[in-house]
Protein backbone atom coordinates (compact mmCIF):
# COMPACT_ATOMS: atom_id res chain seq x y z
CA UNK A 1 0.00 0.00 0.00
CA UNK A 2 1.58 3.31 -0.98
CA UNK A 3 -0.74 5.79 0.13
CA UNK A 4 -1.86 6.68 3.95
CA UNK A 5 -5.18 6.57 2.39
CA UNK A 6 -5.18 3.01 1.55
CA UNK A 7 -3.84 2.73 5.21
CA UNK A 8 -6.52 4.43 6.95
CA UNK A 9 -8.84 2.17 4.93
CA UNK A 10 -7.01 -1.02 6.16
CA UNK A 11 -7.54 -0.09 9.76
CA UNK A 12 -10.92 0.85 8.95
CA UNK A 13 -11.57 -2.56 7.87
CA UNK A 14 -9.92 -4.00 10.57
CA UNK A 15 -11.81 -2.02 13.08
CA UNK A 16 -15.21 -2.57 11.28
CA UNK A 17 -16.04 0.99 11.07
CA UNK A 18 -17.77 3.18 8.20
CA UNK A 19 -15.87 6.32 7.28
CA UNK A 20 -18.09 8.15 9.53
CA UNK A 21 -17.60 5.98 12.94
CA UNK A 22 -13.97 6.45 12.10
CA UNK A 23 -13.95 10.05 11.67
CA UNK A 24 -15.54 10.42 15.26
CA UNK A 25 -13.83 7.58 16.56
CA UNK A 26 -10.42 10.18 15.99
CA UNK A 27 -12.54 13.71 16.45
CA UNK A 28 -12.29 14.70 12.78
CA UNK A 29 -15.47 15.68 10.53
CA UNK A 30 -17.22 13.10 8.44
CA UNK A 31 -16.14 15.07 5.46
CA UNK A 32 -12.47 15.33 6.26
CA UNK A 33 -12.06 11.33 6.32
CA UNK A 34 -13.84 11.27 2.74
CA UNK A 35 -11.98 13.74 1.35
CA UNK A 36 -8.57 11.86 2.17
CA UNK A 37 -10.14 8.39 1.08
CA UNK A 38 -11.20 9.78 -1.98
CA UNK A 39 -7.61 11.16 -2.30
CA UNK A 40 -8.40 14.79 -2.92
CA UNK A 41 -6.39 15.58 0.22
CA UNK A 42 -3.99 14.36 2.56
CA UNK A 43 -4.03 13.83 5.97
CA UNK A 44 -2.62 16.67 8.39
CA UNK A 45 0.15 15.55 10.65
CA UNK A 46 -2.11 16.53 13.87
CA UNK A 47 -4.96 13.92 12.23
CA UNK A 48 -2.31 11.41 11.70
CA UNK A 49 -1.12 11.43 15.52
CA UNK A 50 -4.93 11.48 16.51
CA UNK A 51 -5.16 8.14 14.45
CA UNK A 52 -2.11 7.15 16.24
CA UNK A 53 -3.45 8.50 19.55
CA UNK A 54 -6.64 6.36 19.32
CA UNK A 55 -5.29 2.97 18.35
CA UNK A 56 -2.30 2.66 20.39
CA UNK A 57 -1.23 -0.45 18.73
CA UNK A 58 -0.88 1.07 15.00
CA UNK A 59 3.00 1.15 14.55
CA UNK A 60 3.48 5.45 13.64
CA UNK A 61 6.36 4.56 11.03
CA UNK A 62 3.70 2.28 9.15
CA UNK A 63 1.18 4.60 9.50
CA UNK A 64 3.74 7.41 7.82
CA UNK A 65 5.64 5.50 5.42
CA UNK A 66 3.62 2.21 5.04
CA UNK A 67 7.09 0.46 5.96
CA UNK A 68 7.08 -2.41 8.64
CA UNK A 69 4.29 -4.05 10.11
CA UNK A 70 0.44 -2.43 10.83
CA UNK A 71 0.49 -2.99 13.88
CA UNK A 72 2.93 -2.67 17.24
CA UNK A 73 1.66 -6.38 18.16
CA UNK A 74 4.34 -8.20 20.56
CA UNK A 75 4.18 -11.15 18.12
CA UNK A 76 4.45 -8.63 15.21
CA UNK A 77 0.74 -9.39 13.42
CA UNK A 78 -2.05 -7.52 13.62
CA UNK A 79 -4.93 -9.75 15.65
CA UNK A 80 -8.55 -8.71 15.38
CA UNK A 81 -9.26 -5.95 18.56
CA UNK A 82 -12.29 -7.57 19.08
CA UNK A 83 -10.70 -11.29 19.27
CA UNK A 84 -10.53 -12.40 23.30
CA UNK A 85 -7.35 -14.02 23.19
CA UNK A 86 -5.76 -11.28 21.32
CA UNK A 87 -4.43 -9.33 23.93
CA UNK A 88 -6.15 -6.02 22.45
CA UNK A 89 -8.12 -3.86 24.65
CA UNK A 90 -11.90 -3.78 23.26
CA UNK A 91 -12.61 -0.52 21.60
CA UNK A 92 -16.07 1.14 22.00
CA UNK A 93 -17.40 0.42 18.63
CA UNK A 94 -16.56 -3.27 18.69
CA UNK A 95 -18.29 -3.67 22.69
CA UNK A 96 -21.49 -4.90 20.98
CA UNK A 97 -19.79 -8.21 19.27
CA UNK A 98 -17.17 -8.43 21.77
CA UNK A 99 -18.96 -12.24 22.98
CA UNK A 100 -17.14 -12.81 19.50
CA UNK A 101 -20.94 -13.21 17.72
CA UNK A 102 -20.73 -12.13 14.12
CA UNK A 103 -21.75 -9.00 13.16
CA UNK A 104 -26.04 -8.11 11.90
CA UNK A 105 -26.37 -5.29 10.21
CA UNK A 106 -28.45 -3.30 13.16
CA UNK A 107 -25.13 -3.27 14.79
CA UNK A 108 -23.55 -1.30 12.30
CA UNK A 109 -25.83 1.13 11.25
CA UNK A 110 -24.70 4.52 11.83
CA UNK A 111 -27.43 6.07 14.83
CA UNK A 112 -27.94 9.49 16.01
CA UNK A 113 -26.99 9.85 19.66
CA UNK A 114 -30.66 9.71 21.61
CA UNK A 115 -29.54 13.59 23.50
CA UNK A 116 -29.43 15.57 20.15
CA UNK A 117 -32.96 14.32 19.95
CA UNK A 118 -34.28 14.93 22.84
CA UNK A 119 -31.99 18.32 23.96
CA UNK A 120 -34.47 20.84 24.76
CA UNK A 121 -33.80 23.93 22.96
CA UNK A 122 -32.11 26.71 24.42
CA UNK A 123 -33.37 29.98 24.83
CA UNK A 124 -30.82 32.86 23.91
CA UNK A 125 -31.51 36.14 25.36
CA UNK A 126 -29.76 38.86 24.05
CA UNK A 127 -29.23 42.24 25.45
CA UNK A 128 -27.81 45.49 23.44
CA UNK A 129 -26.30 47.64 26.01
CA UNK A 130 -25.56 51.12 24.63
CA UNK A 131 -23.09 53.41 26.72
CA UNK A 132 -22.62 57.08 26.27
CA UNK A 133 -19.24 58.11 25.21
CA UNK A 134 -18.24 62.05 25.93
CA UNK A 135 -18.20 63.98 22.18
CA UNK A 136 -15.20 63.69 20.37
CA UNK A 137 -13.26 66.68 18.91
CA UNK A 138 -10.64 67.30 16.01
CA UNK A 139 -7.82 68.27 17.54
CA UNK A 140 -5.37 68.42 14.31
CA UNK A 141 -5.99 67.76 10.49
CA UNK A 142 -2.98 66.84 8.31
CA UNK A 143 -2.73 67.15 4.81
CA UNK A 144 -0.22 65.59 2.62
CA UNK A 145 1.25 66.83 -0.82
CA UNK A 146 2.73 64.62 -3.74
CA UNK A 147 6.02 66.37 -3.10
CA UNK A 148 6.50 64.96 0.27
CA UNK A 149 5.70 68.41 2.17
CA UNK A 150 2.24 68.56 4.71
CA UNK A 151 0.64 71.32 6.09
CA UNK A 152 -1.30 71.19 9.56
CA UNK A 153 -4.48 72.70 10.66
CA UNK A 154 -5.22 72.79 14.11
CA UNK A 155 -8.80 74.02 15.38
CA UNK A 156 -9.00 76.79 17.52
CA UNK A 157 -10.53 76.23 20.82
Amino acid sequence: MDEIKDRFKLIMEREKLTAGAFAESIGASQATISHILSGRNKPSVELVLRVHQRYEDINLEWLLTGKGTMSNAPDGDAASPSDPDGGYPLFAENAINAGGTPDDAENRKEMPSERAQNAPKEIVKQEIIYKERPPRRITEIRIFFDDNTYETFKPAN
